[in-house]
């Protein structure tokens, strides 16, 4: 069974910086392209970052890039986002994903398992 536990979420300022962790059982880094997608109040959830098959390339949505990074620890099974420069537009609940398909362009449909969303709020 495959299981996606996500913690980090919180409240920061803008400018400020969090670390999201998603730690995942069940099943191999190898069969699956593992990230973050986000749903803001109002919007559909959408891709943030992931990591790619087979050489574990990174993705990132447009409008993160340059701020945030992901990154894998395979001997924890964890896999991290760090966001810097946090923008109130970056308000939203963070969910851990794992898709068979390509991060860089699947959809809500194409994701296998999700994890629990964690809350990041970017306020003054």
């Amino acid at each position: 069974e495959v299981q996606l536990q996500a913690s980090g979420g919180g409240l920061v300022q803008p400018g400020g910086s969090l670390t999201l962790s998603c730690t995942a059982s069940g099943f191999s880094f190898d069969d699956y392209d593992i990230g973050w997608f986000r749903q803001a109040p109002g919007k559909e959830r959408a891709g943030v970052s992931g990591i790619r098959r087979p050489d574990g390339s990174a993705y990132y949505t447009d409008s993160v890039k340059g701020r945030f990074t992901i990154s894998r620890d395979t001997a924890e099974n964890t896999v991290y986002l760090r966001m810097n420069n946090l923008k109130p537009e970056d308000t939203a609940v963070y969910y851990c994903a794992v898709t068979y398909e390509d991060f860089a362009i699947s959809t809500i449909s194409d994701i296998d398992y999700w994890g629990k969303g964690t809350q990041v709020t970017v306020s003054s």
